[in-house]
């Protein structure tokens, strides 16, 4: 069972998950439609604002680290963010060779990318790097 201050932080992080989200789709069809940008260009743009968009708020807001940015805390961010794409691409392509349909397979992997990135911020990331005062569950 989860403590009430762990489910209030996966409720801050699903809302981070789902503006993430609507960074990397405004900034993907803005850079296709408005700028003519390719597909690829503009998916590896796109993903990394979000990315960007998810560091910031996690860190600041999810789990209020008050501490100073390391190089080793933005490493081990783009790490769980690696593992996670992969680990979520993998869930996708899985459930699609066992016939699943690729819109309910692609469902799948966001629970994977959610579950991966959340204990890896929670665990690794940001660890024990919460606002003083407040403890750690």
């Amino acid at each position: 069972m989860l403590r009430l201050s762990e489910g209030k932080k996966l409720a801050k992080y699903a809302l981070v998950g789902g503006l993430n989200t609507g960074v990397d789709f405004a900034v993907f069809c803005t850079l296709v439609y408005a700028v003519g940008m390719g597909s690829f260009g503009a998916q590896t743009i796109s993903y990394v604002a979000g990315v960007v968009n998810s560091y910031l708020l996690n860190r600041y807001w999810t789990f209020q680290v008050k501490g100073k940015k390391s190089m080793a805390e933005l490493a081990r961010f783009i790490l769980i963010n690696v593992l996670s794409f992969a680990a979520a691409t993998a869930v996708l392509l899985g459930l699609e060779w066992f016939g699943m349909e690729s819109a309910f397979a692609k469902i799948g992997s966001v629970f994977c990318s959610l579950a991966v990135n959340y204990a890896g911020y929670r665990l690794w990331v940001f660890q024990g790097m919460e606002q003083p005062g407040k403890r750690a569950h």
